[in-house]
Formats: C-alpha cells, sequence, structure tokens
C-alpha cells in the first residue's frame, strides 16, 4: 500500500493552541493516534465557531466526516503545546476537504498532518445537503 501523503499550503487562515494531556498519551507514552482525531475534532470545532458556525448548525446544516487521513511527523508528549492550524480545501457540491498541521509551539517540529472530509448534513432527514453559500462566503480566501 503507498504511503499516505498530505500536500499542504502555505496559508492557514486560522489556527489554535491544545495542549497534549496525560489521557492524550497511549502505552508508549507519545500522543496515541486516536487522540489525534479527538484533538482534530476540538480544533475543528473552534475554527467553526470563529466562523460563527458549530458543528451541528452550518448555517442550517450539520457536518459528518466522511474519511479522515494522517500522516505522522514526529511524537508528542503529554504537557507539549501544539499549533493547530486549519483551512479547506477541495470544495465541492455537498461538502470539502478539512487540512490540518499540528506542530509543537515550543521547538516548531511538525507532528502530524491530518486531513478531513466532510459532508454536510441534514439530521433531520439523514440526507446530505449542499454546502451552505454562508460557509463558502465565510471561507473563501480572497484573490490575491
Amino acid at each position: 500500500m503507498a504511503r499516505i501523503k498530505i500536500p499542504l499550503p502555505e496559508h492557514f487562515p486560522f489556527q489554535t493552541e491544545i495542549t497534549v494531556r496525560i489521557t492524550d498519551a497511549n502505552y508508549a507514552g507519545h500522543l496515541g493516534n486516536d487522540s489525534v482525531f479527538s484533538l482534530t475534532h476540538e480544533a475543528r470545532e473552534r475554527f467553526l465557531r470563529s466562523l460563527g458556525f458549530r458543528e451541528d448548525d452550518v448555517d442550517g446544516a450539520g457536518i459528518i466526516m466522511n474519511d479522515a487521513a494522517v500522516m505522522y511527523r514526529s511524537e508528542a508528549f503529554p504537557g507539549e503545546v501544539l499549533r493547530v492550524e486549519i483551512t479547506v480545501a477541495d470544495i465541492y457540491r455537498k461538502g470539502c476537504d478539512v487540512l490540518y498541521r499540528f506542530s509543537c509551539v515550543e521547538d516548531g517540529r511538525e507532528v502530524a498532518r491530518v486531513k478531513t472530509g466532510i459532508v454536510f448534513f441534514d439530521f433531520a432527514t439523514r440526507s446530505m445537503v449542499s454546502t451552505p453559500q454562508a460557509f463558502l462566503d465565510a471561507v473563501r480566501v480572497p484573490a490575491a
């Protein structure tokens, strides 16, 4: 199987900091793979809130993940503060990709790259819906 590669853009319009908790460590004493997705979830919610949305209300639609990938670059340990940078890519009719770069605040080393595919969802009808225009407007990168 080919190795996962997650290319990242130069610009990330959002960043937040999250401290690695002791409960995020696995038997090897470093950040566990399950916790990477938990931290990704927290960072994505912070990103959406910065745009005036929540995961269960993006202009009336919710979001669900339809895929996810992680590319590990180095270990992270309890007590370290991670900077999580986020951007949106590959927007399509019913969703997009959300890209994340995790790096250690103290020494700048890259810890992980994550991609989550999200689709917009109507929980009442249990069906996908079109990407809300308000989301498109909020994440659109201005022309250079």
